[in-house]
């Protein structure tokens, strides 16, 4: 079961290459997806509103999972998963390059995150209960 994901930023994800991102990208791969909410793949584009506590203030946050999936439908050309109604969490924790993103659940199954800085990023540890995938993210399945 996957109890956490972690996401290392990159430019795109912090805002700072000036694109027109929709959001942090999700990587299709099960072990992440399976963190998240289903979402009806029926359904064009379907999305839910996750709300979301950082995990030391206990602000509460509200992002949007969303499967961009128009091409499917013979509409366009996205098939994508995205996490998005990000920006002003991103400003307000003032988000870096090479910071990590990490989601989790507490013990009620409430979604949180967190932030680890870039400058003390490189001392978390990855043992076997961890899967490092591509585009910089992490699964931590519990034991």
């Amino acid at each position: 079961m996957t109890t956490a994901v972690r996401k290392k930023l990159s430019a795109n994800d912090v805002g700072t290459t000036g694109g027109h991102q929709a959001g942090i990208l999700v990587p299709k791969e099960k072990q992440v997806l399976s963190f998240f909410p289903d979402l009806d793949k029926t359904v064009k584009n379907p999305r839910m509103k996750l709300v979301v506590f950082e995990r030391e203030s206990r602000e509460r946050w509200e992002f949007n999972f969303i499967y961009y999936n128009n091409r499917l439908f013979g509409e366009g050309t996205r098939n994508e998963y995205r996490l998005t109604g990000m920006t002003k969490f991103m400003r307000a924790i003032d988000a870096k390059v090479d910071d990590i993103l990490v989601f989790s659940r507490d013990e009620n199954a409430s979604f949180e995150v967190e932030i680890i800085r870039a400058s003390t990023s490189s001392s978390l540890q990855i043992d076997g209960d961890t899967l490092v995938l591509g585009g910089g993210w992490t699964v931590i399945h519990s034991s």
